[in-house]
């Protein structure tokens, strides 16, 4: 198995191979390969294509059931964070513009986790920024592994209640506006397109817990 990001493995030489990319850091904060397991089908290469830091791509050589092989690419992000946020019978949501879609969308607040941080912890902080309200109490209402056909990435939907007024702290890519939508009608305002798989998911979790 091969990778070939160099000087980021540490004391390793720049040709020594990778153990599935776990000695290699993936993100520039030093934050190491999200990978669920040990792989049930034997891996016989692992090529790193592209590498800009926060986004990693590349694939994997795999021995299949029937002994052929077939390259499996895949698109490694940092893990993120999804908000639902309640404070007086009102959902909190972010309205932005996404250039990927090309869409301006309702949404749950959400972020990337940085180094050290828990679910939650990235949870309160991302809240506070896109939002200017800072929770006291926060839970983890579920970890999920995202589009597995193609990424590495995993998600973590969190609660939060118990909201004081802090200072906004927009990071430099943010241009976006908080909303606040009566619990009743978050459901409903997160299926009216344009939406997206993170304000459904999360709603329908803190729905079943019964949160909302």
């Amino acid at each position: 198995m091969t990778g070939d990001r160099g000087g980021d493995a540490g004391d390793a030489p720049d040709d020594a191979p990778a153990a599935d990319l776990r000695d290699l850091p993936a993100f520039s904060d030093g934050r190491s390969h999200s990978l669920p397991g040990e792989p049930e089908w034997p891996v016989r290469e692992v090529a790193v294509e592209y590498d800009e830091g926060w986004f990693v791509g590349g694939y994997d050589c795999v021995e299949q059931p029937d002994g052929t092989e077939k390259k499996y690419y895949w698109a490694e992000l940092s893990p993120a964070t999804v908000v639902v946020a309640v404070a007086d019978d009102r959902v909190l949501f972010v309205e932005q513009y996404r250039p990927t879609v090309r869409n301006t969308q309702l949404e749950l607040p959400a972020g990337v986790v940085e180094r050290g941080e828990s679910y939650t912890e990235a949870g309160a902080r991302e809240l506070a920024e896109e939002t200017g309200f800072a929770p006291s109490s926060t839970s983890l209402l579920q970890e999920v592994w995202c589009s597995t056909g193609v990424l590495r990435h995993r998600r973590g939907y969190v609660f939060a209640e118990g909201l004081e007024p802090v200072d906004v702290d927009h990071d430099s890519n943010e241009f976006l506006a908080p909303r606040s939508v009566p619990v009743e009608e978050a459901l409903a305002t997160a299926r009216d397109p344009p939406t997206n798989d993170a304000t459904l998911e999360g709603l329908l979790l803190a729905e079943r817990e019964g949160l909302l």
